[in-house]
């Protein structure tokens, strides 16, 4: 890992072209110590995402919330934030279920699933962005704003009592390798509905496919791989409504904790391939509880 961060020419890329935007930001040199610290924000959000298959969203909303940012402006922030962490995750999972010595056999299957969950994904941040939000203003950004902090608290609530139960799936000693018409169905189905949950939340769809995943018997590190790829389609596909339509993205903020974000989304996988499935499950369903419950009260 330490070799391909330090002599890969993507990373001196980057590295580059984001020491050029801070070098040229109207408010250099004040936005490093004004913004810096969302660096390690982007770090964790991003390791705790893609570690585990929820997307970086379960970390930056409410603490942006805590922040008393706008809704609009928690929301796009945490999308701008997720097209850097996922991206850098679903690369990283990409090429482990790719050229991975014992999970490559798994690589078109993972193809279906990311392929038909984004279909479904993209429609339903969509439909929210451009239809509900649009031409129902009790379902505008600006109204569900109010009560962000409530739908996110059920929302993260529900899916960690979910993650709980799911645990108890982990004892089959042989996991499923193949997809049925009712799973192409199901998938289309919960994808949808994340959509729109991701679209008001910036957090969901990942969450519910992994999970389903999981129920249905295929492997940990399989449902977070394609979680983790769905969410980076996810997040680009819902960015652009935000960057043009509401305008709410705080690119300070995005500049360091997108950069840390690319960070931890390199490291997740070496993280979730080092503990195991039931550590990583426990973990990842007691902290979302947490800061559902905390949302809440």
């Amino acid at each position: 890992m330490l070799k391909q961060v330090v002599f890969s020419p993507v990373w001196w890329v980057l590295l580059v072209g984001w020491l050029v935007l801070i070098g040229n930001h109207p408010s250099f040199p004040t936005v490093i110590p004004e913004f810096g610290p969302f660096m390690l924000l982007g770090i964790i959000g991003a390791i705790f995402a893609n570690a585990t298959g929820a997307g970086g969203g379960v970390v930056f909303v409410p603490f942006f919330q805590q922040l008393q940012f706008t809704a609009e402006a928690v929301i796009a922030t945490s999308f701008a934030i997720q097209c850097c962490g996922m991206t850098a995750g679903a690369i990283s999972w990409q090429q482990y279920f790719r050229h991975g010595p014992v999970s490559n056999s798994q690589w078109p299957l993972l193809m279906r699933v990311v392929g038909i969950t984004a279909f479904g994904s993209l429609g339903g941040i969509w439909l929210t962005q451009y239809g509900l939000s649009e031409s129902l203003p009790a379902m505008s950004f600006r109204q569900f704003g109010a009560q962000l902090h409530i739908g996110f608290g059920i929302f993260s609530i529900l899916l960690a009592l979910g993650i709980f139960a799911s645990i108890l799936y982990l004892k089959r000693v042989s996991m499923r390798t193949e997809l049925t018409t009712t799973d192409l169905l199901a998938l289309l189905a919960v994808s949808g509905f994340g959509g729109i949950v991701t679209a008001y939340l910036s957090v969901g769809v990942g969450e519910l496919v992994a999970v389903y995943l999981i129920f249905r018997g295929f492997s940990v590190t399989f449902s977070i791989a394609a979680a983790v790829i769905l969410s980076a389609i996810s997040v680009w596909g819902g960015i652009y409504y935000h960057i043009v339509v509401t305008e709410a993205v705080v690119w300070g903020v995005v500049l360091f904790a997108g950069a840390g974000a690319i960070l931890g989304g390199r490291l997740a996988r070496y993280l979730v391939l080092w503990f195991s499935p039931r550590q990583v499950k426990v973990f990842f369903a007691g902290w979302v509880l947490l800061l559902g419950l905390a949302s809440l009260f």
